[in-house]
C-alpha cells in the first residue's frame, strides 16, 4: 500500500559560550513547521560543545516526529550537513564510528542521527547562519535564550 509521507520543514541552531573551555554553557533552538503549524523549542546545557549542540538540536527535532516523515532540515552547521551530504557518515560507519585522525568526537551522537536519518527521508540543507534567513536567526535567538534562562535560573538557586 502506497501512502505520501507527512512533509515537515525543521530548522535548527546549536550555540555555546565558552566553547572549548571549562563550565561552558550551551543551548539549541528549533522550529518544527506542519502545515500551518510552527512550535518553537529551546533547551540549554552545561559542559557542551557548539558541535554537540548542534548535533543535538537535530536529533531532538526529529525525534519529536511521530511516524517517518519526509523533512527539510536545515542548519547553519556545515559539520552536520556535510557529514550527510558529502557521504562523511558511511565513511565513519565502515571505519567502525572512527574518523580520520582516529576517535570520532560525539560518534554516540552522530549514531543517533544515521538512525534516524534511515527513518526518515531527511534533505539536509546548509544556510548561512547569522545572515538574512528568519527562521535560522529565529533559532539563534531561541539557543540564546534558552541559555539566558539556565543562567537566570542558576543565579537564583544561590
Amino acid at each position: 500500500m502506497w501512502f505520501k509521507l507527512k512533509e515537515f520543514c525543521i530548522y535548527t541552531d546549536g550555540a555555546c559560550r565558552g566553547n572549548g573551555k571549562d563550565e561552558n554553557i550551551g543551548g539549541y533552538g528549533i522550529i518544527l513547521m506542519y502545515k500551518d503549524i510552527k512550535k518553537e523549542i529551546k533547551r540549554a546545557f552545561k559542559n557542551v560543545t557548539n558541535n554537540k549542540m548542534e548535533l543535538l538540536s537535530a536529533i531532538d527535532a526529529l525525534k519529536m516526529l511521530k511516524e517517518p516523515c519526509e523533512v527539510k532540515l536545515y542548519s547553519d552547521s556545515q559539520y552536520l550537513v556535510r557529514a550527510f551530504n558529502e557521504g562523511w557518515i558511511v565513511g565513519w560507519k565502515k571505519n567502525n564510528w572512527k574518523g580520520r585522525r582516529g576517535k570520532l568526537k560525539n560518534a554516540d551522537l552522530w549514531k543517533e542521527l544515521d538512525n534516524l536519518n534511515s527513518v526518515h527521508k531527511i534533505t539536509w540543507i546548509w544556510v548561512k547562519g547569522h545572515a538574512d534567513n528568519e527562521y535560522n536567526n529565529r533559532c539563534d535567538k531561541l539557543a540564546n535564550e534558552a541559555m539566558d534562562e539556565l543562567i537566570k535560573e542558576e543565579k537564583e538557586e544561590e
